[in-house]
């Protein structure tokens, strides 16, 4: 015996519902933007003296080769720059190399174009036996004006995690000393 039009009508129209309703009730995949998180960054330890800088990174799948661009932006500066240290954690497991590695002017990104370097400033790059500090002595000292990022080509660490890295400016003058400037909190996926 042959199923009725309607009753065929009926099973296609409950097979299409069960479908969206399906549909409806799966989360959205998230994305990566591979970026500085939006407003909301929250800390464990809320610490009056953390200062969270902005960053860029290519790609933020483990493994993958990225390009990381660790903004120092003017307004999160006082004065120029005469030596920068990048501390790194000690569970980073990318090898980083000095000459994949630049210091440059550049403009930051937005929805319409991508950050990238302007110029390059010519400057002494090293990077300490243990992985754990990045040393960047510039020719000239760096001005106050203008947006510097730390340009750093690699392949991202294994592992989906969080990495802070501390930013310390060594200004002109008599004193030798190093001062905090502020900390980039990258997430790997």
């Amino acid at each position: 015996m042959k199923p009725s039009i309607f009753r065929q009508a009926l099973c296609a129209s409950a097979a299409a519902f069960l479908t969206t309703v399906s549909n409806s009730l799966t989360p959205p995949t998230a994305h990566a933007q591979g970026g500085t998180p939006g407003l909301m960054e929250f800390r464990w330890d809320s610490d009056r003296d953390y200062r969270k800088l902005y960053y860029f990174q290519t790609s933020s799948i483990e493994n993958d080769r990225s390009e990381w661009y660790l903004h120092l932006r003017a307004k999160d500066r006082k004065t120029s720059i005469m030596k920068l240290t990048v501390t790194v954690p000690d569970y980073f497991d990318s090898k980083l190399r000095p000459e994949r590695m630049t210091l440059c002017r550049t403009s930051s990104g937005s929805m319409m174009s991508r950050t990238r370097c302007l110029e390059e400033v010519p400057a002494t790059i090293e990077v300490n036996k243990t992985q754990t500090a990045i040393e960047v002595y510039p020719d000239t000292p760096v001005p106050v004006e203008g947006d510097y990022s730390l340009r750093i080509k690699l392949f991202n660490p294994q592992g989906k995690r969080m990495y802070q890295l501390n930013a310390l400016i060594q200004a002109p003058g008599d004193v030798p000393m190093s001062g905090y400037v502020g900390s980039w909190l990258i997430d790997l996926d």
